[in-house]
């Protein structure tokens, strides 16, 4: 019942995510972390959570079995941005930090996000010891430990503290605050009802920005929407710059993880751009260098900028794990995905919607000039390109690897057109067209989904991809079906 993915462990509330459940987790966690230990010194674990529905009984839950176990939990004392909480990680030096959170996930979705001492992430072999800890315990009969909150208050076995002002004051000695301020912004900060709320004005306060805040109260139903800053979800960010004549909206997700932007057109601007104007800032005002990580749906215009300014790029499978993997082991400037997480040097190995977020106002402030004539340059120089996703939910679940192979055997001589010059099969299968545009075909390997991507120079090129894409899976899963029957 209780699998963690590249990012945790997420469930709908009350079905399998349910208090027990979440004892049993962390009482895993706790017992991995003792059998890890290499020290005398008491494990520290900080603890927080989100805006969800009982996500703060469910983080205080979480601090009072790891206080029976031993383990100082710090428990935010209110909802908090994961980047936030896994910054506190690293600074605090504890030795994990678990975050109750879904993301961006519908609203009847919960999750545990396990953090590793460098602030990201736990590894694929972190969370296998987790799901071993399970297994046994199963095996063994054996239940959690948990103490009653107040007690462990008084043993200072949890400690309650903000994480905020640490995490800002870091984030101002990457930023060039005094230069965003000189810009007088007009911004409008929408927090999708999420973790992020408060985030912006905050940093921002001492500042000469202008600030109006957005969907940043409690609401545990999101609105009735998903908190992903995608455009299907932003018509009330587009509505707001409308509004007060705002130079620039950010959007952050569910936890602030990750961003998403509106120009003071309207113009809705995507992570790959975000992205590619944000290594393009890094090399060309702030005179810095180093490698580049991309995962496999991302724009090919950070591969323009790379060849143009003789960097590395390294390609990863979809999972922020894959970037931070290689920015703790090599010498990355900057990693991102196509989701909108993305992180620079500097910084801890983890997607921040925040830091992305300032960081697209330093690049309008040093540009003196309106975000759409910003993106228009960067199309100009290394474009044009577009994009666009579609999720196809398919009639039943069909092995990955066998999708992904009969997506190999049925590969088109041509696309839209142009010939398929090259077949990936890095993580799913990525056609790659002679005129530099691309479609990629990822299987889930939970759930009966096939999420296609398509990346072109027009966006009539991106809907017809789009098109071949959809249509391979109807294909796929005819030859399936077929292949069952008999």
């Amino acid at each position: 019942m209780i699998q963690f993915g590249t990012d945790g462990w997420r469930a709908i509330i009350a079905d399998t995510f349910t208090f027990d459940n979440l004892r049993l987790v962390t009482q895993a966690v706790a017992n991995s972390l003792q059998k890890a230990r290499t020290s005398d010194k008491p494990l520290e674990v900080v603890v927080g959570y989100d805006t969800r529905f009982l996500s703060d009984r469910f983080a205080s839950e979480v601090a009072c079995v790891l206080a029976a176990n031993g383990i100082i939990a710090w428990l935010t004392r209110t909802d908090a941005p994961t980047p936030a909480i896994s910054y506190n990680v690293k600074a605090k030096n504890a030795d994990a930090g678990i975050i109750i959170t879904a993301s961006h996930n519908p609203p009847r979705y919960n999750g545990f996000k396990l953090k590793a001492n460098y602030g990201g992430s736990a590894t694929a072999e972190q969370c296998a010891l987790v799901e071993q800890e399970l297994a046994r315990m199963e095996r063994d009969g054996e239940h959690p430990h948990i103490m009653n909150y107040d007690e462990a208050i008084q043993k200072d076995l949890i400690r309650r503290f903000d994480p905020s002002w640490v995490y800002y004051q870091h984030l101002s000695e990457i930023i060039d605050l005094d230069k965003i301020s000189r810009a007088e912004l007009n911004i409008v900060a929408d927090a999708m009802w999420g973790s992020g709320r408060g985030a912006f004005p905050g940093i921002l306060s001492r500042t000469r920005s202008h600030i109006t805040e957005i969907r940043a109260v409690l609401n545990p139903g999101f609105g009735g929407i998903h908190p992903e800053p995608i455009l299907r979800y932003l018509n009330d960010l587009v509505a707001a710059v409308q509004r007060v004549q705002a130079d620039v909206g950010l959007a952050t997700d569910g936890d602030a993880d990750r961003i998403g932007a509106i120009d003071g057109m309207g113009n809705f601007i995507d992570p790959h751009h975000i992205f590619a104007l944000t290594l393009r800032h890094l090399v060309e005002n702030k005179n810095q260098r180093g490698d580049i990580v991309k995962t496999v749906s991302t724009t090919l215009m950070i591969d323009a900028l790379a060849q143009k300014y003789g960097l590395k790029l390294h390609e990863t499978p979809v999972g922020f794990n894959y970037i931070a993997d290689l920015m703790m082991n090599n010498d990355v400037l900057i990693g991102g995905e196509e989701s909108g997480g993305i992180s620079i040097r500097g910084h801890i190995p983890e997607g921040d919607g925040i830091l992305m977020g300032l960081m697209l106002l330093e690049i309008m402030a040093y540009a003196d000039a309106p975000l759409h004539e910003i993106v228009a340059d960067l199309q100009k120089q290394f474009g044009p390109a577009h994009y666009a996703r579609l999720d196809v939910r398919l009639a039943r679940q069909v092995p990955k690897k066998q999708m992904v192979q009969m997506l190999v055997d049925g590969a088109p001589s041509h696309i839209n057109g142009e010939a398929v010059q090259e077949v990936d099969t890095l993580d799913g299968v990525k056609y790659k067209v002679t005129d530099g545009g691309w479609l990629l075909i990822r299987p889930s390997g939970t759930e009966p989904v096939l999420r296609i991507y398509a990346e072109a120079h027009t966006p009539q090129a991106v809907k017809a991809m789009l098109q071949v894409g959809s249509a391979m899976g109807d294909t796929i899963m005819s030859s399936a079906s077929a292949g069952s029957d008999t």
